[in-house]
């Protein structure tokens, strides 16, 4: 055990396990399998590297996205851990030097994809590699009933049989018990050890309302507006909503990044690395954001539409609060929602996953709408039955955020009928849940904003993601200890012998010269009126597509803003846009349907006729005199 603590604080910096994670080492380092369910920020990675690099053998890991793999290598390589990826981006040369590499033991960790580990090739390769176990990280992708299946898991039901001696550790943060008796059966999983912590995150503060379309936009600026400086995700259902409320929020001086999976590479690690730096504080994106993101200090979640169940929502809303600190999850919903989910199950082709989607939506509604307290709810739907019945830390136990105490509306229906419920709740609470131990402040002010600065210019010379040199919880810890020699540094929280041999001089030299007056440059504000540069841009005569290219935007959601932009009388439409026979045809069409919905139009239209250009001509007609 001597070893274990020697080699977490000498790579990873810390002194001491998180709960169940020794435990689970122990376990792993017996050679016995594990099913470890492990909150978001739970620490769940650690639990399969340290044994990895103590016995000197090889995990091999199994994870959803290479470029979730890409940084966990580039993690491990920075604290001196040597690891690996091996997919199909890479040349074919450097794939046969990591296999070659592999064989004689070079690496400590090497991350496959379920496709490539499905491959016989692969499984030839590995009888050679000295291996300690297989780590399969988002574990429930393996199960059909899972929020996340994916059939490609589903080959590593074959790992027992090609791997009969080796250990299996199964890791997820989001599992119900049916998902994870699933895991066990597809892994066929022998006697594991079972770790499962509390689903309970007494930190985090759940809000859940529901909105309708005038006070929802509200809402969600008000919310913006009260965490203002501080770093908050924002989850959109969709790409074309992801761009609006980037946009929409342009307009309000709130400065916000995209991120979604149409993105190209360059441009999403781009947006995501400004976030991570705390160069722009909000980033808005789809569920394509957010695995292996590494960033404690995030003060609120928000959910704009219902997400596709409560084990999404659980996942999502916890990456809020990981460094331990006071955080919300807010759920801003409308019933309209219903629609866009039910467009998204009746697209699946295999009607028994159509048919546990539509279980998992009908979850989720409940728990949007329910009476009791959401910490209990979450709880019981993973089947953790807590001995208390009102945490303090939602809206329906009464803590609600200032920003969301005004007087109700009747935009925000139910809420008499809930705050009934409510109080029966509280008078049948047995005890309020454990309060949450304060933990010290963040560091903040201009120390701790010279050292992300450095930080930001040491990852960008390394070309490696800002986390990877010192996470946040680093930062903040070495700006309230300020060392004055190598001693002391060892005893900042995440910088271990690695770290210090590394980055030790820098960091000596920063603190030199913040002593001596210097301070990080003023940041540029990114806030630029997306309305203005659209109309700027189609004055210097650039198509929709150019525009959409230039701005990083859909061709939709440039025609939306164009849209939007005629019916408020700053632009006026011109018929070039979608030629003169096409402007005819959807005006008459107009004429007999109406305007207030695009479908019926778009199906009386020819073919040819695309939404951008009935837009078009709905704005035109929306705001043209009545003859």
């Amino acid at each position: 055990m001597s070893d274990l603590h020697a080699a977490l604080k000498r790579h990873w910096g810390y002194d001491s396990f998180r709960p169940l994670q020794e435990r689970i080492i122990q376990s792993l380092m017996a050679g016995s399998d594990v099913a470890v369910v492990m909150p978001t920020g739970g620490g769940k990675s650690l639990c399969y590297q340290l044994p990895a690099l103590v016995l000197g053998k090889t995990v091999v890991v199994v994870s959803p996205l290479i470029a979730l793999m890409q940084d966990q290598v580039a993690q491990l390589r920075d604290m001196g851990i040597p690891a690996a990826v091996l997919n199909s981006t890479q040349a074919s040369d450097e794939q046969r030097a990591v296999m070659r590499a592999a064989v004689q033991g070079a690496f400590r960790l090497i991350y496959l994809s379920p496709e490539r580990l499905a491959r016989a090739d692969t499984v030839n390769w590995l009888r050679q590699v000295p291996l300690v176990c297989f780590a399969i990280d988002e574990a429930h992708c393996i199960s059909e009933w899972g929020h996340e299946f994916r059939p490609e898991y589903r080959q590593l039901s074959a790992l027992r049989q090609h791997f009969p001696d080796k250990p299996i550790a199964a890791f997820t943060a989001s599992a119900t018990q049916r998902v994870r008796h699933d895991i066990l059966q597809q892994l066929q999983l022998r006697d594991p050890h079972k770790y499962i912590a509390s689903f309970h995150r007494a930190n985090l503060r759940y809000i859940v309302r529901e909105c309708d379309s005038q006070s929802h936009p509200r809402l969600l600026l008000a919310a913006l507006q009260a965490y203002g400086g501080e770093s908050v995700i924002v989850y959109a259902p969709t790409i074309a909503s992801v761009e609006d409320t980037v946009d929409r929020l342009a307009t309000k001086h709130i400065a916000a990044v995209p991120y979604h999976g149409q993105m190209d590479t360059a441009t999403r690690r781009r947006n995501q690395e400004l976030w991570m730096n705390d160069e722009v504080r909000v980033l808005v994106g789809t569920v394509a954001f957010g695995l292996g993101i590494n960033k404690p200090a995030v003060r609120a979640v928000i959910h704009t539409s219902l997400p596709k169940s409560v084990e999404q929502y659980y996942q999502e809303a916890g990456r809020a609060g990981r460094d331990g600190q006071l955080a919300d999850c807010v759920l801003l919903w409308q019933p309209k929602d219903a629609g866009l989910l039910a467009f998204f199950i009746e697209k699946l082709g295999d009607l028994a996953e159509r048919e546990r989607a539509w279980q998992r939506y009908h979850t989720i509604r409940r728990f949007a709408e329910s009476a009791r307290c959401r910490h209990l709810e979450i709880c019981l739907h993973f089947g953790q039955v807590p001995k208390w019945q009102s945490c303090g830390m939602c809206d329906v136990c009464g803590n609600l955020p200032q920003w969301l105490e005004a007087p109700a509306t009747a935009a925000e229906p139910k809420t008499k009928e809930r705050a009934k419920a409510v109080a029966a709740e509280r008078e049948s609470a047995s005890k309020p849940a454990p309060a949450v131990n304060a933990k010290p402040l963040p560091a903040s002010g201009e120390l701790l904003d010279y050292f992300k600065q450095w930080r930001t210019q040491t990852a960008q010379r390394a070309a490696v993601p800002a986390f990877v040199v010192l996470s946040d919880a680093a930062l903040e810890d070495l700006c309230r200890k300020r060392p004055t020699n190598l001693r002391e540094l060892l005893r900042v929280t995440g910088i271990g012998e690695r770290k210090a041999e590394l980055y030790g001089a820098e960091i000596f030299g920063c603190f030199e010269a913040f002593g001596r007056g210097e301070r990080a440059a003023a940041r540029e504000s990114r806030t630029v009126s997306p309305a203005e540069e659209t109309m700027r841009l189609l004055a210097d005569g650039k198509s929709f597509a150019e525009i959409a290219q230039i701005r990083g935007r859909q061709l939709s959601t440039v025609v939306n803003m164009v849209a939007d932009l005629i019916e408020k009388g700053r632009l006026e439409y011109r018929t070039r846009w979608v030629g003169e026979e096409n402007h005819q045809r959807i005006v008459e069409a107009v004429d007999r349907l109406g305007s207030q919905w695009l479908k019926p139009l778009r199906e009386a239209l020819p073919p040819e006729i695309s939404y951008e250009q009935i837009r078009l001509v709905v704005a035109y007609k929306r705001i043209a005199p009545q003859e």
